[in-house]
């Protein structure tokens, strides 16, 4: 197997600023990424820098590719001709606007390091402003606030993804899936465009946050996300296998309303009398489900859970796979299954960093709903929609366990028997095990490689390149 066929996009940071989270990215990448941009821009001057709409119906997406023609050595006729090829294969709908990079490009200020937001799935992402109902540039601050997803030239892999994004979110809109706003398709240049989050990632708030994400405000994500998968599942027009589930692709707005992000591996779910689809296998370690990596069979239950993963993850405070906990403690799944089933043990998977600030009914109700997501038979797993009525009076449930005498005797006596304990309070094993951030893999045939990368300092002023 080459390695294009088991090549995986890099997990994405979320779109937000980079003095909040920093962004560490090769040097290279970047360079290439901004200068490849420079040498299109000079080929492309004859063209229009204001944006259309445009539909068309043809093939797809997992029909071969059309060549990419170097600008460098084609005219302009030819290159219009080989973009022409490539809008070929999009399922595009009136609704988005088709974009030109220089129109982007000045979007960004140039793709300068400052509009930098992150890494998405197949490359830079930078925040940009445009027209409220246009495409043209405006003045940083006016207009519409956008974040720009640029495409890194690794091949058919990472233009297949592009092609899903653009179809699937081109045909889906539902309050709780990322908005696309437009595309740019010119030579070899892909972008997206889509609305700006600007609370960032699930993750981000998660893991990477000094202050706890407050109970009810994760069973309001929680709730946000199930229902964007619920529509995936049940509501579109056909079904759709999101298959990449996970608290990095869980954006965040102002208010905290959960967005799905990133449809490069999304596929077309299974219909008429067909139980699954087909598929090499490919997402996160930690999120895909047993019985998909094991025989390549798709299902909608696939991504519940997946979503009962990142129901535990919200949970407790602990990412899917963590390598730097103790034995028996490195999968997430693994570790919690013997507490969810229990009333009392259930206590042990709450964050500790909330301190008892949490609903006791809620989180007993959520390590249940958690349990049946994670079931080892696919079968017993609830439906989404069943998801979203289970979850939704959780956010407003006021029972908190800081009041409740068995919290009280037993948060005392495991305070007191810790060795995390610093005049008389405890640390907790946040500050025992540092997280590691688990990176996008595909795995082939079953098998399992998880790459990791150095993560930038929590306040860093500025994101800044690491080589």
């Amino acid at each position: 197997m080459g390695s294009r066929e088991i090549k995986r996009k890099e997990e994405k940071e979320g779109y937000v600023e980079g003095t909040e989270t920093g962004c560490w990215i090769k040097l290279r990448f970047i360079g290439s990424c901004i200068s490849s941009r420079s040498k299109v821009d000079n080929s492309i001057s004859g063209i229009s820098t204001r944006c259309e709409s445009k539909s068309t119906n043809d093939t797809s997406i997992d029909q071969p590719v059309a060549p990419i023609i170097s600008s460098t050595t084609t005219s302009n006729a030819e290159s219009n001709s080989s973009t022409s090829k490539l809008e070929e294969e999009l399922k595009v709908f009136s609704q988005l606007r088709k974009c030109t990079f220089n129109d982007l490009k000045l979007a960004t200020r140039n793709f300068r390091p400052e509009s930098l937001l992150g890494e998405g799935g197949f490359g830079c992402v930078f925040k940009g402003w445009i027209e409220e109902n246009g495409t043209a540039p405006v003045k940083p601050g006016t207009g519409l606030t956008v974040a720009v997803k640029t495409l890194n030239h690794d091949g058919l892999q990472g233009h297949k993804e592009w092609l899903a994004e653009v179809n699937f979110l081109g045909n889906l809109i539902h309050p709780n899936l990322v908005k696309l706003i437009g595309y740019c398709i010119e030579d070899d240049q892909r972008l997206l465009v889509y609305e700006f989050m600007p609370r960032g990632s699930l993750e981000n708030h998660l893991f990477r946050r000094s202050l706890p994400l407050p109970w009810s405000i994760r069973m309001k994500i929680a709730l946000g996300a199930a229902k964007g998968l619920a529509f995936l599942h049940e509501e579109a027009e056909r079904p759709v296998i999101y298959r990449d589930f996970k608290t990095s692709n869980i954006l965040l707005d102002a208010d905290y309303n959960a967005k799905l992000s990133d449809f490069g591996l999304a596929k077309d779910g299974p219909e008429g009398d067909k139980t699954h689809v087909s598929t090499r296998v490919m997402g996160t370690y930690g999120y895909a489900a047993p019985e998909y990596v094991m025989t390549g069979h798709l299902t909608s239950k696939s991504d519940v859970y997946s979503f009962g993963v990142v129901l535990l993850e919200m949970m407790t405070g602990r990412r899917s796979m963590d390598k730097n906990r103790p034995n028996g403690e490195h999968n997430l799944v693994e570790w919690a299954r013997p507490h969810l089933g229990e009333r009392r043990r259930f206590y042990k998977l709450i964050d500790p960093r909330l301190e008892g600030h949490f609903s006791i009914k809620g989180a007993q109700k959520a390590a249940h709903l958690a349990a049946r997501c994670l079931s080892r038979d696919p079968k017993v797993r609830p439906m989404m929609s069943e998801v979203v009525e289970a979850l939704k009076p959780l956010p407003n449930l006021k029972d908190m366990a800081s009041s409740s005498y068995y919290f009280q005797t037993m948060h005392a006596g495991r305070v007191g028997s810790s060795p995390n304990t610093r005049n008389g309070l405890r640390t907790g094993s946040f500050s025992r095990y540092p997280q590691q951030h688990p990176r996008s893999i595909s795995i082939p045939n079953g098998s399992h490689t998880s790459p990791y990368r150095n993560q930038p300092p929590q306040n860093s002023p500025n994101p800044k390149c690491k080589t």
